[in-house]
């Protein structure tokens, strides 16, 4: 009777060692990159620890944005367990942060329910994002790396548009490509002053556990994984595959829809154009590098924020160019997903 718990603990201690490896061999080869180029290793990463970690400053820097992270590499992992892949978190993140920063400018509510029209709104507006692929997969056959990705430049262009100096919803008091500040009653309360840390953390975290427990706990989560692992057998025993398509990438859309949201309403309070630096794409890295576990994308989160954070202050100390950083992430990304990419690739093409 032990021996299926027992199993279970084996593969995922053998899963944190090999991604804990593959981040120590990602490290120290970026390290070899850095003192190829020149800069001083014990500066680049002193910096870099102190940007992420040193300080109530730095740690705030880091979990604000690690906050948007948690919930596109949920995005990406609930559809990822159906078998699909959800490039378009970014897009979904854009129209979301858009419908929430309307519910919040212009709805006149009180305080408690006004938060949580914005959140519905923003989430309802990126499921809808999420739906349209969904749909098109079930129904047409179109591949969903395809159309994800094209919906999320549609979705920034609309949103620039939306926000330019001639846009409908453009605030012209400012020469900015943002809307008007939304009602203090709409506002995510910080928790973490005077850092920009929100209660939008607290809504990621709730959604890790929701999205946990329905994956693990609920008879819909484990069909929605069924279709992940064999979509033959899924529907051999009677699992409607399209429905499930379609499920899956409106509640990806729904979880960046929320990250989106939670931009608007405890950070910028307010849309600005191009306010994502690409929590979109970390979030498929973010995912993967999760091994596509809810639990684990908090910590996923937390090393693609921290390295984000620690490579602003390397490039404003002078160490380094800010995007040391970024070649660090980009190795972390590559040895911790290309094996799995590629293994789901080639089980994809098998069927």
């Amino acid at each position: 009777m032990a021996i299926g718990p027992m199993f279970k603990r084996s593969v995922v201690l053998k899963e944190m060692g090999i991604t804990l490896l593959s981040i120590a061999l990602a490290f120290a080869i970026g390290t070899i990159i850095i003192w190829i180029a020149g800069f001083s290793v014990s500066a680049v990463f002193s910096n870099l620890w102190k940007g992420a970690f040193g300080g109530k400053l730095a740690i705030g820097q880091t979990l604000a944005k690690s906050t948007p992270i948690i919930l596109t590499s949920l995005s990406f992992l609930i559809a990822f367990r159906c078998g699909l892949f959800n490039i378009g978190a970014e897009g979904q993140m854009y129209i979301g942060a858009m419908a929430a920063a309307v519910a919040g400018a212009y709805l006149r509510l009180p305080i408690v329910l006004h938060v949580l029209v914005c959140l519905t709104a923003g989430g309802l507006a990126g499921a809808f994002w999420g739906w349209i692929p969904g749909y098109l997969k079930a129904k047409r056959g179109v591949n969903e790396f395809v159309s994800t990705m094209m919906l999320s430049y549609v979705a920034i262009g609309f949103t620039d548009y939306l926000v330019a100096p001639r846009g409908p919803l453009h605030d012209d008091k400012y020469w900015a490509n943002q809307t008007i500040r939304i009602a203090p009653s709409a506002v995510l309360p910080r928790i973490l002053r005077p850092t920009q840390v929100s209660m939008a953390l607290i809504v990621a975290l709730f959604f890790v556990l929701l999205v946990w427990y329905y994956l693990y706990r609920t008879p819909a989560g484990y069909e929605l994984r069924s279709v992940g692992l064999s979509p033959t057998v899924a529907d051999y025993g009677g699992i409607r595959i399209k429905r499930k398509y379609i499920l899956a990438l409106s509640l990806a859309g729904l979880l960046a829809g929320l990250a989106g949201s939670g931009e608007v309403l405890g950070t910028h309070l307010r849309f600005i154009g191009r306010f994502s630096p690409g929590y979109g794409w970390d979030g498929i890295a973010g995912g993967l590098i999760a091994r596509a576990h809810p639990i684990g994308a908090i910590f996923a989160a937390l090393l693609m924020g921290a390295l984000r954070a620690g490579g602003m202050q390397v490039q404003r100390s002078g160490a380094a160019p800010g995007d040391i950083a970024a070649v660090l992430q980009g190795l972390v990304i590559f040895f911790i997903i290309a094996p799995t990419l590629i293994r789901t690739l080639i089980r994809r093409r098998r069927r």
